[in-house]
């Protein structure tokens, strides 16, 4: 299984979305997500979460809190464990990223982009001011289509 994290910076009512349009093989081209990748060998997923916060946007995660899991499931790629963090304290100077573009965008304005079919299901929950832990598993088809979210907690 392939851990990875996804991590939402807040700012007042904004979240910092990465709409990924730089990468010619991308199986995100297109979307529009957190920021975040893949765990490395003897890194916690906490760790993780802080240097690709650092890696693509330039800023120091100060404080995260892990919201919640999706076990990702894809016919052709081996199952991919997320962890989702919140992250409402920074610091640094933003930078360009070679992933995609980075915005801050209207909270309200989420759910309007293109993101992938199953981020509707986690991301309103993490915009609570409770929100409660979660651990989804979230199955694809071939075409990227949601066919299957199950709830597990």
């Amino acid at each position: 299984m392939v851990e990875s994290s996804v991590v939402y910076l807040f700012r007042d009512d904004q979240v910092l979305m990465l709409l990924r349009n730089k990468k010619k093989k991308d199986v995100n081209q297109g979307k529009w997500i957190g920021v975040g990748g893949k765990k490395e060998r003897n890194e916690t997923i906490e760790a993780c979460a802080i240097r690709e916060v650092y890696e693509e946007t330039g800023y120091c995660a100060l404080d995260i809190q892990e919201m919640g899991m999706i076990d990702f499931v894809y016919p052709k790629f081996n199952l991919e464990r997320i962890h989702v963090f919140l992250c409402k304290n920074f610091d640094g100077e933003k930078r360009e990223c070679l992933e995609g573009e980075l915005h801050w965008i209207d909270r309200s304005k989420v759910s309007s982009l293109n993101l992938w079919p199953g981020d509707h299901y986690f991301l309103p929950r993490i915009f609570m001011k409770d929100c409660p832990y979660f651990h989804y598993e979230m199955s694809y088809d071939e075409r990227g289509s949601l066919i299957k979210v199950k709830e597990l907690i």
